[in-house]
């Protein structure tokens, strides 16, 4: 069997680093969320790892359930048309819901799925991104809970993948650019 670290170029943000951020994000939504029940949203497939573990870390009643978005089809860019591939089994309205994302790049998904749930009647719509990469955004997205900042490079682990591999990385790191190509 191939060993997949060796596509990495470099790597990011460690499996320790992961996890004490990890921690620290469950901290800060078990204080914001307190008073009520909470509804975390997972988007597939990127964000199950991340969820997983964060969901874990959140002291408080916790619903979860998951929906499956896509603007990028079969590339490694954004079309900016969003498609709902697999949309929620529980009706949200008058819920807080806190959507759980792997990545927040161009804000196209994000952007659209906020106002998206608003529309289903959710009485509060937060986001939560362990990786964000400013530098790519073309819609505007406010994120309450990051995780880290990320560089404008192709990155891979934790749960994010190219071509559906390297998501059982325990680390964030770059790929190497001849694996893309």
């Amino acid at each position: 069997m191939r060993d997949i670290t060796n596509d990495i170029e470099k790597v990011l943000f460690t499996e320790e680093q992961i996890q004490a951020k990890v921690a620290e994000l469950g901290r800060q939504i078990t204080t914001d969320y307190s008073d009520e029940d909470l509804i975390v949203v997972g988007i597939l497939k990127g964000a199950g790892i991340f969820m997983s573990d964060l969901i874990r870390r959140i002291d408080g009643p916790v619903r979860i359930d998951y929906m499956m978005i896509s603007s990028y089809g079969s590339s490694t860019v954004s079309t900016g048309i969003v498609r709902i591939l697999k949309d929620l089994d529980y009706d949200i309205h008058g819920c807080s819901v806190l959507i759980v994302e792997d990545l927040v790049d161009t804000g196209y998904t994000l952007n659209y799925l906020q106002d998206y749930l608003y529309r289903r009647g959710a009485k509060d719509v937060r986001i939560c991104t362990l990786l964000d990469k400013p530098a790519r955004r073309q819609k505007t997205v406010t994120v309450d809970y990051l995780g880290f900042e990320a560089p404008d490079a192709f990155i891979v682990g934790y749960g994010i993948d190219y071509a559906e591999y390297y998501r059982n990385l325990p680390f964030i790191g770059v790929l190497k650019p001849e694996i893309i190509e």
